[in-house]
C-alpha cells in the first residue's frame, strides 16, 4: 500500500480515518494544532505496523503547509490519498452580531488551508500519474440554516471547488470526492460553542452519525477501482432529513 495524508488527525473524523487506513495498512502523513494528540495516535496505532509521519501544523499558515509537504521523507511516497479534513465552526450568531476573529479562522481554515493543501499535492500526484484529493464538506454547504453564515458559505466553498478540481484535474488520473456529513457526534459542537454543555444538547434525543460511520464511507471512495470517482456523498444520521428537520424535533 501507499500512503494517505490527512489534515486535522487529531480528533473526530481525521484521528477515525487515520485508523481504519491504517488497519488497512496504508502508511500515515498526518498533521494538527495538537502535536501532543498526534503522538498519542502514532502510539495508538503502532500495533498495525506502518509508516507514521506527523508534524504540528496551523492549516491558515501556507508556509507551515509547505513545509510539512516538503518534509514528507521520501519512503512514504507515492501518496495515494490526501483527505482535507481539518476544519471548524464557530459561533452561530446572525451575520451582523457574528466575531470578526470567528469569520477569519473558519475562512482561513475551511478555505484557505484545504487550497494551500491542495496546491502543494497536486504536482507531486500529477508526477507520480495518480492520486486522490476526498474534501470532507458539509450539508451546511448544500443547505444553510440561520446563524450558519459564514460556516455554511464555506463549505459550499468546497462543494463548488470539488467540482472545478475534477475539470482542472480531468486529464491526469487525479480523483475527486466530496464527502457531505450531517449531524456527526465530534468535538465539532464543542468547537463551536466554547461550551461542552452546549454542545450536548446538539446530539439529544437522536442518534448521531459518529465519526468512524464517516471514516468507513471515506475508505469505501478511496478503495474504489482506479476509473470510478464517486464525486459525492451526502451521509445524515436515519433521524435527521435535513439541516433543520430531525426526529428529536417532530417529538417536542
Amino acid at each position: 500500500m501507499g500512503s494517505v495524508i490527512i489534515t486535522g488527525a487529531s480528533s473526530g473524523i481525521g484521528r477515525a480515518c487515520a485508523g481504519i487506513f491504517a488497519q488497512n495498512r496504508y502508511n500515515l502523513i498526518v498533521n494538527a494544532r495538537r502535536v501532543d494528540r498526534l503522538e498519542r495516535l502514532a502510539k495508538d496505532l503502532e500495533d498495525y505496523g506502518v509508516r507514521i509521519f506527523f508534524q504540528k501544523v496551523d492549516m491558515r499558515n501556507n508556509d507551515e503547509v509547505l513545509t510539512f509537504i516538503r518534509s514528507i521523507p521520501e519512503d512514504l511516497k507515492p501518496v495515494d490519498v490526501l483527505i482535507n479534513n481539518a476544519g471548524l465552526s464557530r459561533g452561530l450568531e446572525p451575520l451582523d452580531t457574528g466575531s470578526i476573529d470567528d469569520w477569519h479562522e473558519m475562512i482561513d481554515t475551511n478555505i484557505k488551508g484545504v487550497l494551500y493543501i491542495t496546491r502543494a499535492v497536486i504536482p507531486m500526484m500529477k508526477s507520480q500519474g495518480f492520486g486522490h484529493i476526498i474534501n470532507i464538506g458539509s450539508i451546511a454547504g448544500l443547505e444553510p440554516y440561520p446563524g450558519g453564515n459564514i460556516y455554511c458559505a464555506t463549505k459550499a466553498a468546497i462543494k463548488s471547488l470539488n467540482k472545478s478540481l475534477r475539470m482542472d484535474l480531468i486529464r491526469t488520473n487525479i480523483r475527486v470526492t466530496g464527502i457531505d456529513p450531517g449531524m456527526v457526534e465530534t468535538e465539532f459542537s464543542e468547537v463551536r460553542f466554547r461550551d461542552r454543555q452546549k454542545a450536548k444538547k446538539v446530539y439529544e434525543k437522536l442518534k448521531p452519525l459518529t465519526a468512524h460511520d464517516i471514516a468507513d464511507v471515506i475508505y469505501f471512495c478511496a478503495t474504489r477501482p482506479a476509473h470510478v470517482d464517486i464525486e459525492e456523498l451526502v451521509i445524515m444520521p436515519t433521524q435527521q432529513a435535513s439541516v433543520l428537520i430531525n426526529d428529536r424535533d417532530y417529538r417536542k
